[in-house]
Formats: structure tokens, C-alpha cells, sequence
């Protein structure tokens, strides 16, 4: 009878296949080979133990002496050890080692006294930074901790300026109070206005306090505490002669507001317009960004931008907005920015809303000769407002 041709046989007669042999020369089993070859597999494995073993590396046999000491090996590789070793390594505490009590909680040391609790002191009292023992100080403990005390009429309101431009211009413009002015010793010696101040006590600080106090380490070794920014109305800049506003549509980003403030106030604009909602404030972060300039500036905080516009044409104000040339706006150095003018500047990413580009007389774009295809709106205000000013000194001066 023939052999029965299956699906695995592919249709040939089934056979046995004889015993491989070891890999390389010889034909001895396997099994055989690793015995005769003490330098590899079970049977030198067992070898090295076993010489091990007599050399004292393997745990006494039951009552005989323990060369290493008493309960050496039942609490160094028991199964409390590394109970404890996962517990401690789990809590980031250091791992037991030779000597020392094992359990899910470290007990007292073999080799001295009892170790104190983590974050306290020796004699079982509070630690030093006042918390519960083991408790770690964060970021936001540390301006209780280190921030020296505020003056008792700094108001809810007030803001803790930082830099030391900011600081120099809050007291140079005279716009809002100083309340107190904290500075440290090296900044104290190298800036002389500091140590010619007489209305304001100037209280030496640490670095470290500054920056708690602060709430940021950009402090500059100089912390003013001030009244809430004095915003004003739109009628007084629009009742100047010929007054240069620029207006912010939504710009969101302090550092944006305080560089285009500050390029504001070095062309000699009247004053700025930004929103009251949904952008970026007059902040100790936009102070220090504008190196003081807000301090100078006259800012107006609108509630409707689009409204302000509109008062601001009432008055006889050409309104021109910052836009691309998709948008169907005409080159920057065509309009005539002489007389009243408002510049309004859109966010970046959104540009100006649908409302505010139609409050707008006259749309202007700045050429992009390069791969990308939009100007940060600081740059954008910047190169627009220079241009605005060298526009309106050649008329001026009739050049």
C-alpha cells in the first residue's frame, strides 16, 4: 500500500528525515559536545557555579558562620530586598544596599544612626523652606518664599514693572505712581539715575527675589511696583494737529504691541489704538518689550476698533490699512499721508477683520521680493511708519 499523499506532502511519499548532526566538523551529538566543551553550554555554567560557590560568592549553607555577617544574604537578595528596591525605586529614593534594613519603608541603618526624614532637619523639626517634611518647593512657592514683601499702598491694579528701561522711563514720563523700586547691589552701583532718585526709596534685593517678585528672570537686576497703566480717549489724540495714530486689529502678542510702541514713539506718532478685547494689554512684559515707550505713548483701549475708525474720519482722519496686494491694496508709497492719519495693522496669520478693512480708505501693501510671503507685523509697522514720517518731513520742510 502506498504512502498517503497529503496537502503537506505535495504529492511525494512520506519519509523520515534523518538526524542532524552538529554544526562544523564531527558527527558526536550535541548533547555530548557541550559536555566535553567546559567553555560553553549548561555543563560549564554549572562548573562556574560550583567553583563559585567554594570561593564564597554563594549564601552559607543552613547554620554554618556568615563570612559577610549575620543576615547578609537573607535581607540582600530575600525577597524583602527587592520588595524594598522596587518601592524605593519607584519613589525616586535612593536604593537599599548592603547593611541596611530592607522593607517597603527604609529602616534604621546598621552602620549609624537613623537617617532623617527627606526635607527636614537632624533634630525631627520643620525644613528650612517652613514645609512639611518630604514636601519639594515648586516654581510657585518660591515667590512666597523669596520675593520681598509689597509696599502696603500698592493697589490691586498695579503692575510690577521689570527692566531696566522700563523702570528708567516710569520715572522719567511721571504718568503713573512708583510705589517702591527694589534693585540690586551691582545694579544699583552702575546705573547712577537709581542712586539719584529722591522721591522713591530704592530697597536692595537679591537676583533670586527679583525674579520671584517679577515673575520672570528677565528683570535686570531693577523692579518697580506702579499704578495701573493710565489709558486715555480717543478725543484727546484725535484733537491734536494733524495727529499720526497707529491702530492694532487683534494684535495678541505683548512683544508685538511693545516693538511696534516703540517704533510709535520714535517716529513722534500722536498715539496707539488697540482693542479692548481679544488682544494683547499694556503688560510689565509689553513695557519692557517697547524698552519704556508705553510710558510716553498715549494708548487708547477701544472697545469697538471699527467704531473708533469711524470717529476717527469724522474728525477729517484718512484711514489707510495694512493689507497684501491679493487683497486688492495699492503700493505703500502711493497714498499721501499728510494731514490726519490713522495706519491700522492686522494680526498676524488673520490680517485685518472684514469690518475694519472696509473702515479703511485706502488699502497699502509693502513689496515682497523674497521666497516668503509676509513681514512680521513689528517689521510691517515699522517700515510703514518711516516711510509715513519721511513722506510728511518733505512736505514739511518742502524738499
Amino acid at each position: 500500500m502506498t504512502p498517503k499523499q497529503g496537502g503537506g506532502g505535495a504529492g511525494k511519499p512520506r519519509r523520515d528525515k534523518p538526524a542532524k548532526g552538529p554544526k562544523g566538523a564531527g558527527g558526536e551529538p550535541r548533547d555530548a559536545r557541550k559536555a566535553a566543551n567546559l567553555k560553553g553550554g549548561k555543563a560549564a555554567r554549572d562548573a562556574r557555579r560550583a567553583e563559585a560557590g567554594k570561593k564564597g560568592n554563594k549564601p552559607p549553607a543552613p547554620g554554618a558562620p556568615d563570612p559577610r555577617g549575620e543576615g547578609y544574604w537573607g535581607d540582600q537578595r530575600g525577597p524583602e530586598y527587592w520588595a524594598a528596591r522596587k518601592a524605593a525605586k519607584k519613589a525616586g529614593r535612593p536604593l537599599p544596599g548592603p547593611g541596611e534594613t530592607t522593607g517597603p519603608s527604609r529602616g534604621p541603618r546598621r552602620d549609624g544612626p537613623a537617617r532623617p526624614p527627606r526635607g527636614g532637619r537632624p533634630d525631627g523639626g520643620r525644613p528650612e523652606s517652613g514645609r512639611p517634611d518630604g514636601e519639594r518647593r515648586g516654581r510657585g512657592d518660591r515667590r512666597e518664599a523669596d520675593a520681598p514683601p509689597l509696599p502696603r499702598d500698592f493697589q490691586g491694579d498695579g503692575q510690577l514693572l521689570y527692566g531696566r528701561n522700563a523702570v528708567h522711563e516710569v520715572l522719567r514720563a511721571g504718568r503713573r505712581p512708583v510705589r517702591a523700586v527694589w534693585a540690586t547691589a551691582a545694579t544699583l552701583e552702575g546705573e547712577s539715575w537709581l542712586a539719584e532718585l529722591d522721591e522713591v526709596e530704592v530697597r536692595l534685593a537679591d537676583s533670586d527675589g527679583l525674579a520671584a517678585l517679577a515673575g520672570s528672570p528677565d528683570h535686570q537686576g531693577v523692579v518697580a511696583a506702579v499704578d495701573a497703566y493710565p489709558y486715555v480717549e480717543l478725543a484727546e489724540l484725535l484733537a491734536q494737529p494733524d495727529p499720526l495714530i497707529i491702530a492694532l486689529d487683534e494684535v495678541q502678542d505683548p512683544q508685538n504691541l511693545g516693538a511696534i510702541a516703540r517704533t510709535a514713539e520714535c517716529v513722534g506718532a500722536t498715539g496707539m489704538i488697540i482693542c479692548r478685547h481679544r488682544a494683547a494689554e499694556v503688560t510689565p512684559a509689553a513695557v519692557k518689550a517697547s524698552a519704556g515707550a508705553t510710558e510716553h505713548l498715549p494708548i487708547v483701549q477701544a472697545r469697538n476698533l471699527a467704531d473708533a475708525l469711524a470717529e476717527a474720519k469724522s474728525t477729517g482722519a484718512w484711514i489707510y490699512g495694512a493689507a497684501g496686494r491679493e487683497d486688492g491694496a495699492v503700493p505703500y508709497t502711493q497714498p499721501d499721508y499728510t494731514g490726519g492719519c490713522v495706519l491700522v495693522m492686522g494680526a498676524e496669520g488673520t490680517g485685518l477683520r472684514a469690518r475694519v478693512s472696509a473702515s479703511c480708505d485706502q488699502l497699502v501693501a509693502l513689496p515682497l521680493r523674497g521666497h516668503l510671503d509676509s513681514l512680521n507685523v513689528g517689521a510691517a509697522s515699522a517700515a510703514l511708519l518711516y516711510a509715513i514720517l519721511q513722506q510728511r518731513e518733505r512736505v514739511d520742510t518742502g524738499t
